[in-house]
């Protein structure tokens, strides 16, 4: 059940990355995962999250109109597309699932991947 997340890595300040969550084992039929990010010395913080369908969609205020929140058909691949990165901004993204939609914060996912680190610099 824990997602699996790949991509990240360095990119340049205004650059485009995308990354990768792999969900599986979820017997429910109405889940959502979610990104969060968390810098060195900072609390983790909600980026985007998208319901089992694919329809809803929720942003962090700091990457909203800049990132990107999208799944494949099959639903098991949840993707993060993050566009215009901002220089200086070193964090870890992780993918989580849960149950219920329409959570923005840490307390509503119940399942957690082990983070990608992404770096950005300027």
């Amino acid at each position: 059940v824990q997602p699996v997340e790949s991509g990240g890595g360095l990119a340049q300040a205004g650059d485009s990355l995308k990354i990768s969550c792999v969900v599986s084992g979820l017997t429910r039929d109405e889940y959502a995962v979610g990104w969060f990010r968390q810098a060195p010395g900072k609390e983790r913080e909600f980026v985007a999250a998208i319901s089992w369908n694919g329809v809803q969609s929720l942003y962090g205020d700091a990457v909203k109109g800049r990132f990107a929140i999208s799944t494949d058909d099959a639903k098991n691949n949840v993707f993060l597309r993050m566009n215009r990165l901002r220089p200086g901004v070193t964090a870890v993204y992780f993918c989580a699932s849960a149950i219920n939609w329409g959570s923005g914060y840490v307390a509503g996912y119940q399942y957690w991947g082990q983070g990608n680190q992404v770096t950005v610099s300027a």
